[in-house]
């Protein structure tokens, strides 16, 4: 496997949390990043995190923080634009911050399944997660002008460039806590 780059998006508004910034709230005693980074950072050459506010606390993680180079919270895809801007490698691992139960693999799943492609992503038996995917720096300008269109639809840029990785994990290996609700009953 080449060298590749981790960044952890943890820059979005987090509206269904109460725009309560989702990284830094606790899961099972440390900030979901947290757990995300303990997974993401041994499978990676460099980790980075996207964040666009609370940047002195990411900050202290010791991990090199990256803002959005768009403003208003635009999504995921901003934060993969900005990770491919920010990058030193060819190669380029996304992955949310609110996904605690990352499988300690799913890096060298994506490199072994990418084939030629430009983009892979994480697919288990029963869904798309397209926020856990590799991508080449080389979609930096494709992925511009996606976003200068007006677009924000993550899967739809994703199946221009590349394909599904399909998986074997169970579907809480790619959990997202997106509400207050999921916070509470997730805390096992």
């Amino acid at each position: 496997m080449e060298p590749v780059t981790g960044v952890i998006l943890a820059g979005g508004a987090a509206t269904r949390m109460g725009g309560e910034d989702k990284g830094l709230l606790l899961f099972q005693q440390h900030p979901l990043y947290c757990h995300v980074a303990r997974v993401l950072a041994p499978q990676v050459t460099t980790l980075l995190i996207n964040a666009n506010r609370h940047i002195d606390i990411y900050q202290q993680s010791g991990y090199r923080c990256i803002s959005d180079t768009l403003s208003g919270f635009q999504g995921p895809l901003a934060g993969m634009l900005s990770g491919l801007s920010a990058a030193k490698t060819d190669w380029v691992v996304f992955s949310a911050c609110d996904s605690p139960c990352l499988p300690p693999q799913f890096v060298s799943d994506l490199w072994q399944q990418k084939g030629g492609a430009s983009a892979c992503w994480i697919r288990t038996s029963e869904r798309d997660h397209p926020v856990f995917c590799l991508l080449h720096r080389r979609l930096h300008e494709p992925l511009a002008a996606y976003l200068a269109s007006g677009e924000r639809r993550v899967l739809a840029f994703l199946r221009q460039h590349g394909h599904a990785a399909r998986v074997d994990y169970p579907e809480e290996a790619f959990l997202n806590i997106n509400t207050p609700q999921e916070l509470e009953h997730y805390q096992f």
